[in-house]
């Protein structure tokens, strides 16, 4: 199955604008929704959501979560989630 880096990024929008205030993604569930529930088809969209997830906070249209807070885009390892925007307005290292 080929997806593009466009229909995550639409798909993703579109999930985080649905979700209510204060929640956030599992990378898996944006996965799922691209690629039906064949695991074997929707790892294989891991990494291309995590780019998406990536350039989406770079613009400030996301935000990448770890334990519930903001953490740096490009330094982060491990189980991550992607939150709205607002999530991340405090600066990971701030404080």
């Amino acid at each position: 199955m080929k997806v593009s880096h466009e229909q995550i990024e639409t798909v993703l929008v579109g999930l985080l604008s649905s979700l209510p205030a204060g929640k956030s993604l599992d990378p898996t569930e944006v996965a799922r929704a691209l690629a039906g529930n064949d695991e074997k088809v929707w790892r294989l969209l891991m990494v291309p959501i995590r780019a998406v997830a990536i350039r989406l906070a770079d613009d400030g249209r996301a935000a990448i979560l770890r334990k519930g807070r903001p953490v740096d885009p490009h330094d982060f390892k491990g189980v991550y989630r992607i939150g709205a925007a607002a999530e991340g307005k405090n600066e990971p290292n701030a404080g």
